[in-house]
């Protein structure tokens, strides 16, 4: 008896129907664009949930370090975001991206604020720039890189901020590109 450990069946001694060549398994492109997909999605919501509930010692400092308000371009939604030291923070968007193919947008960056720049007699016009992620759920989900440049100013008085970004985008998933975001928002802090 022979056992056949490709197929685990026993055949009798001298048959030759055991295969004994290994199986390959090929899965369709879009099955592994969706498993990357897939995993990007996870990896976002983790960041998007640690960006929220994380609290550092110098943010802790800050007096009003959370942000919420709305962006309106493309995309078109809410914007968030979380202040980790003086001149940086983290920006979140749950967005409505209208061109083309209609699709929820969701982004996550972190962005370095030179408030050295611009000096206006109120307030403070920082200007910005960063690196972040973007998924995209269309007819073929899209994840891309991110590069936001922006200018923002935060009232002296009130704890709003008026900001307004351009944002060139490394597409990579389903296929490398370019392609871009802008936008102008408000957000109040608490």
């Amino acid at each position: 008896m022979t056992l056949c450990h490709t197929m685990n069946k026993i055949f009798p001694a001298g048959k030759t129907d055991c295969l004994m060549q290994p199986v390959i398994v090929a899965y369709p492109k879009k099955v592994t664009h969706q498993l990357i997909l897939s995993e990007m999605k996870k990896i976002l919501t983790l960041l998007v949930l640690t960006i929220i509930f994380a609290t550092s010692a110098e943010a802790q400092n800050t007096q009003r370090n959370k942000g919420l308000g709305a962006i309106i371009g493309d995309p078109t939604g809410v914007s968030a975001a979380y202040w980790t030291s003086d001149s940086n923070a983290f920006s979140a968007g749950a967005a409505w991206h209208f061109v083309n193919n209609p699709s929820l947008h969701l982004h996550v960056d972190y962005l370095f604020y030179r408030f050295d720049i611009i000096e206006p007699n109120k307030g403070s016009m920082p200007l910005y720039f960063g690196l972040g992620g973007r998924v995209r759920f269309d007819n073929e989900d899209k994840f891309g890189v991110r590069f936001p440049l922006g200018v923002a100013y935060h009232f002296a008085d009130d704890p709003l901020e008026l900001f307004l970004e351009i944002v060139p985008v490394l597409d990579l998933v389903p296929g490398t590109g370019f392609s871009g975001n802008s936008g102008i928002g408000i957000r109040y802090y608490f």
